[in-house]
C-alpha cells in the first residue's frame, strides 16, 4: 500500500492525472446532507468545466439509472456532450469492467473523484483502486457529498487514512493552471471563477471593470440616472 500513498509532494498537472465523476445523479442527489445541493452542483460542474479545460481524461459513471437514480445532471453531461455514460448495478465501480477499462485507457495513476455518496461509491471505489488498480486518489471533497455531514466527514477520514488525498475543486483547477503567465488557459480558467467561485469570482469581476476598466461581461440596458427625492417633490 505504501507505493500508492498520496502523502507525498507532487502537485496534479494536467499530464499526470485523470477523472472520474461517479453518480451525479437526482435520486443520489436528493439523499444528501452534507452540503448545500446547489452549491454540490456547481461545484461538480465547476470541476467538469476546468477539466475539460486542461484536457483531463474524463470517466463518467452511473449507478441503476432508470430503476432508481434518474439521469445524469444535464448541466454536466453539457459539458462532455458525446463521453459516454458506463451504467453499472454494483455501489462500487472498480467493481465495473468498463470502468476499469475506461480508467486503463486514461493511462494516469492519479485518479481526481467527484461523486455521490462519499461513505459508499466514493469510498468503495477509492479504496478498490488503490489495492487492485495501484491508483492514487485525489478525493474532491466538495465536488462530493454524503448522506450526512458525519457520514461524509468520517469516511473521508477513513479514506486519507488509507492515503487517500483530500481536495477541494477550485484547489485542483488552479493546480493544473499553476501560473498565470499560461495564457493559453487563463481566460478560460477566469471564466469558470466568475461563474462558480462565488466572491472570488465577483472579485475579479470587479477589478476588471472598476480598476482595469474593462467591459462589464453581459450587456445590459441603459443606465437612469438618480434622481434626488427632493427634486421629484419639487415637480
Amino acid at each position: 500500500m505504501e507505493e500508492i500513498m498520496t502523502n507525498k509532494p507532487e502537485l496534479l498537472t494536467p499530464d499526470n492525472c485523470q477523472i472520474i465523476f461517479i453518480d451525479h445523479q437526482p435520486q443520489m442527489a436528493f439523499g444528501v446532507q452534507s452540503i448545500d445541493r446547489q452549491v454540490l452542483k456547481n461545484n461538480t460542474v465547476a470541476l467538469a468545466k476546468a477539466a475539460k479545460v486542461f484536457n483531463i481524461p474524463v470517466t463518467i459513471t452511473t449507478v441503476e439509472t432508470e430503476s432508481f437514480s434518474g439521469h445524469t445532471y444535464p448541466e454536466l453531461l453539457a459539458v462532455f456532450p458525446d463521453q459516454p455514460l458506463l451504467e453499472r448495478t454494483s455501489m462500487n465501480s472498480w467493481d465495473d469492467q468498463k470502468v476499469r477499462d475506461s480508467l486503463a485507457r486514461n493511462g494516469q495513476k492519479k485518479v481526481v473523484v467527484s461523486g455521490l455518496w462519499t461513505e459508499v461509491c466514493n469510498n468503495g471505489f477509492a479504496f478498490s483502486a488503490m489495492a487492485e488498480g495501484g491508483y492514487e486518489i485525489f478525493m474532491v471533497a466538495d465536488a462530493s457529498g454524503g448522506t450526512s455531514k458525519e457520514a461524509h466527514d468520517y469516511s473521508m477520514l477513513r479514506m486519507i487514512q488509507a492515503g487517500v488525498a483530500p481536495v477541494t475543486w477550485q484547489q485542483v483547477m488552479l493546480e493544473w493552471q499553476r501560473d498565470w503567465a499560461r495564457r493559453g488557459t487563463y481566460d478560460a480558467v477566469m471564466a469558470i471563477v466568475k461563474e462558480h467561485s462565488g466572491a472570488y469570482g465577483m472579485g475579479v469581476d470587479y477589478a476588471y471593470t472598476m480598476v482595469h476598466k474593462a467591459p462589464e461581461r453581459v450587456k445590459h440596458g441603459p443606465v437612469q440616472e438618480p434622481v434626488a427625492a427632493n427634486k421629484l417633490a419639487a415637480e
